[in-house]
């Protein structure tokens, strides 16, 4: 009896051997792809849809815990989110191997090493440490140099913070640890907020080592020794209790779980088999693991109800929508089906669908009610084993019933405002994008209320799908386009200037306003960003977001020949955010115009320009696989536009592939001619007239055929690889960072500074300030304009940016004193580097730089507008 589970775990082993040796596309995913830079995608080991993340935590502020060599790893948690922007969420459960108790636990690593389902690094001491991961269990093999010990802190999180109760940075509740023989610890982290501000939640675990210890123990912390210098250890996790995370250990070696996770893998992406180079079928296929990271089968796992299926970490479905729900339906509609029915179980037990959730707790929601556009989306594609009676009934709760104070969890807010006057009027939190979203999630409402027979509900929604229009401002141009979603009030007038920010602070003795354009960012920087008339993004943007109503987005902007000139515009000029979702939908827009070359063109030129196989990869935060997701739907030349049965079509960067469909049908899609211009597509020999397919004939599986020619349409590029250029060429002359308070957020950036002629080029962040020479020499106010989007260009920038003109600070020199923002400034003392002063009638402060070859402001406390800064040599 004792030798039948060898015997298994050998037959199993060999099985995993083989089934590595018969499929290989697991080994084109490179987790290290998006894990530099901005795309923020957690690189250590994961199964599909994994709820145990573990890895190594390089402090507390990066989102997926990993940050490049040489930052120090401070230890292993067990928990991390992938591709995320926002505060920090999860890290719990760390541990560290070390072999000095007394020495900084904090390691500098010598060398690391990632791969799919693997991770391991060398510190300098000699400790070496792999990880692996089944879905609720991390397997650690750590071999060490001599003095074998491992400190496990249950209180640890990411987003600590010494200021409490920050908006979105966790708070720890409460932490135990407790020791269970010589081969087993349990205990549990509970901790509250972080990204979407959530209630408490708490993760239990159980660890067992493979040889015994010794240990010194306190109520949060404990310190094992061991004997052996090679110790494996597990940790299993749950959310439920330390019991359940024990039963979660599962009973695999170390090898033998790494193979079960690339056999799941090689499960998943197997089911497309694709015919390209070998950094496409690396960008591909790292594509579709990242889109199955988030979010995390928690069934069995929930602490509030029984309740199955269970889906947690939607981070967020504003963010997701779009592409990861719908490549998820197209590969495992069962897969969709679960997560849309966790959608319905928390609408059944909380009341109202989540637009995002984590840590078990609704929130926060960026923009409309899009859980509906997931369940339309699973609707017209005919996704099974959905109770779509009482989606319609969650679906029609967010189209009915205000949340009132709990818009920031879930529901519409502003929506009684919204019936009333057809638009959310501006004053009201994210008023622009929130009156698109609302007219989108409407048409999703109709389309599940038609197919089930509502014909009533369905045209009162198909109408409020409309409103859009009613903040469509016809007569407004800019910069050569006609027609933009403005801000308008609860009165009906559309509203040229704005206040900056909510408008609280006084400065200059004023509110301070601003003029309102299609590309300007009310909040002032981060503060309060959440509180916008568009979130993420500008009016140029989302002036072209309306996916449910294209056609008479082309009516409004003057018609074909206007609207395709509008979007040649959108795009030569530097308009279009690779980095957000809001533009996802718009190089396919040329589709409706009949101009499907154009759409190809401009989704090939952004994908070699933005994408590659490299660890800075991505253009933007992956936001749990939806940038990863876009790029692989392209990279096939399919693009959902999500809520609607078809896929838009372009010629695929791919040579060819297949797709196994989930019905056992086969879709072969492959290119003739030598070229990559859109010339047609055919679809089982019948040519697709209008460039796109339907989900259901898809579904059939056949033969895809693109057509192409070798003469594809140039079209105009921004100016974006100049600024890169640039941005380059001021990081080689890196003149300090900048630690910017920004209403008690934190943010550190590049800042740098050099002339082009008679402009002085500013960098902060990835963001050009381009400032005249009359501006640096004789300007009497600050240039507030805003570094948030990397990329951004501020042309002929009007006044000073961390910095005083050349005349203010002479006149500073020899009166003592001066006016700069329509404040005077008084020297309070001086030193041989800086001048400190001081606002008159304010606790405004500044210290200007008497070293530099401009005068630098070096610090900025007390500015009524929530920005302070200090530069940092």
């Amino acid at each position: 009896m004792k030798r039948f589970p060898k015997f298994c775990s050998i037959i199993l082993i060999l099985s995993g051997i083989a089934i590595e040796c018969a499929a290989q596309n697991w080994r084109y995913v490179d987790p290290r792809i998006g894990s530099v830079g901005v795309g923020r995608t957690f690189p250590g080991p994961c199964m599909p849809f994994g709820m145990v993340k573990p890895g190594p935590d390089c402090g507390v502020t990066p989102n997926a815990g990993w940050a490049p060599m040489p930052e120090a790893v401070i230890g292993f948690s067990q928990t991390h989110v992938s591709g995320t922007g926002g505060g920090q969420k999860y890290g719990n459960i760390l541990i560290q191997p070390i072999i000095d108790k007394n020495a900084d636990r904090a390691q500098i690593r010598k060398d690391e090493s990632v791969s799919l389902g693997y991770y391991a690094t060398t510190f300098e001491n000699g400790i070496r440490t792999e990880i692996t991961t089944s879905e609720r269990c991390a397997h650690y093999r750590i071999h060490y140099p001599k003095n074998p010990q491992l400190f496990i802190d249950a209180s640890h999180f990411l987003g600590k913070d010494t200021v409490p109760d920050l908006r979105e940075r966790q708070q720890l509740v409460g932490a135990e640890v407790e020791v269970f023989g010589n081969h087993e610890v349990r205990g549990f982290c509970r901790v509250r907020g972080g990204w979407n501000n959530g209630d408490a939640y708490t993760v239990y675990f159980a660890l067992q080592t493979d040889v015994p210890f010794t240990y010194d123990c306190n109520d949060v912390t404990a310190l094992l020794q061991f004997a052996d210098t090679l110790v494996n250890v597990k940790v299993g996790i749950s959310y439920v209790s330390a019991l359940q995370a024990r039963k979660n250990i599962d009973a695999c070696g170390f090898d033998e779980q790494l193979n079960r996770l690339h056999e799941a893998w090689e499960k998943q992406l197997s089911k497309i088999t694709i015919d390209g180079t070998e950094q496409q079928k690396r960008m591909f296929y790292t594509g579709l693991y990242h889109t199955m990271l988030m979010p995390i089968d928690k069934t069995g796992e929930n602490p509030k109800w029984i309740d199955t299926p269970y889906y947690d970490d939607y981070y967020a479905i504003w963010d997701t929508y779009r592409t990861s729900s719908p490549l998820i339906t197209l590969l495992d509609p069962q897969r969709e089906a679960a997560i849309v029915n966790s959608l319905l179980n928390i609408y059944r037990r909380e009341g109202y669908l989540p637009d995002a959730r984590s840590g078990d707790s609704n929130g926060r929601t960026q923009g409309g009610s899009n859980a509906e556009v997931v369940i339309a989306d699973a609707y017209v594609k005919g996704v099974d084993g959905i109770d779509y009676e009482l989606a319609l009934e969650a679906m029609l709760k967010d189209g009915e019933q205000d949340p009132g104070a709990d818009h920031e969890r879930h529901g519409r807010g502003g929506l009684d405002i919204y019936n009333q006057l057809g638009y959310i009027p501006y004053g009201i939190d994210r008023a622009g994008n929130r009156t698109v979203e609302y007219a989108f999630n409407d048409f999703c409402i109709a389309q599940v209320a038609k197919g089930l027979g509502y014909d009533d509900v369905a045209d009162k929604y198909l109408r409020r799908s409309n409103n859009w229009r009613n903040l469509w401002r016809t007569d407004y141009e800019y910069d050569g386009m006609h027609g933009f979603i403005m801000p308008r009030d609860a009165n009906g007038e559309w509203l040229d200037d704005v206040t900056w920010g909510k408008g609280e602070e006084l400065f200059r003795g004023v509110k301070h306003t601003i003029p309102y354009t299609p590309v300007t960012k009310v909040a002032p920087w981060y503060v309060p960003w959440w509180a916008t008339f568009f979130y993420e993004a500008t009016s140029e943007e989302y002036s072209l977001s309306i996916p449910h109503d294209v056609e008479g987005l082309i009516e409004a902007c003057g018609g074909a020949e206007a609207f395709r000139q509008r979007l040649d515009l959108f795009f030569a000029k530097g308009y279009y955010n690779v980095q957000n979702e809001p533009s996802f939908l718009t190089p396919c827009l040329y589709h409706w115009i009949g101009r499907p070359d154009l759409s190809t063109a401009r989704v090939h030129q952004i994908i070699n320009d933005h994408y590659t196989d490299q660890p800075d990869g991505l253009p933007g935060n992956d936001d749990s696989g939806a940038m990863s997701s876009w790029l692989a739907f392209h990279m096939m030349g399919l693009y959902p536009n999500a809520g609607m049965d078809y896929y838009l079509l372009n010629v695929p960067l791919l040579k060819a592939y297949s797709i196994t469909l989930s019905n056992g049908k086969q879709l072969h899609v492959s290119k003739k001619g030598r070229g990559n211009g859109y010339k047609k597509a055919l679809f089982n020999g019948k040519e697709l007239a209008d460039a796109r397919i339907t989900h259901a004939q898809l579904m059939e599986g056949g033969e895809l055929l693109f057509e192409t020619t070798t003469t594809p349409p140039v079209p105009t590029r921004p100016n974006a690889a100049a600024n890169k250029a640039l941005t380059s060429a001021l990081a080689t002359n890196m003149a300090s960072t900048i630690s910017f308070t920004l209403n008690r957020q934190f943010r550190t950036w590049p800042f740098a500074y050099q002339w082009q002629g008679d402009t002085l080029v500013v960098q902060c962040k990835q963001t050009l300030y381009m400032i005249p020479r009359q501006q640096v020499e004789t300007s009497d106010v600050f240039c507030w304009l805003n570094p948030q989007v990397d990329g951004t260009v501020h042309h002929n920038a009007e006044g000073t940016f961390c910095f005083i003109s050349h005349r203010a600070f002479k006149e500073l020199q020899q009166n003592g004193q001066v006016d700069y923002e329509g404040i005077t400034w008084r020297t309070i003392d001086e030193t041989s580097e800086s001048i400190h002063v001081r606002a008159k009638n304010s606790k405004m402060e500044m210290w200007i730089s008497k070293v530099h070859d401009l005068p630098l402001v070096l610090e900025m406390r007390h500015c009524p507008l929530g920005i302070d800064w200090r530069m940092n040599n």
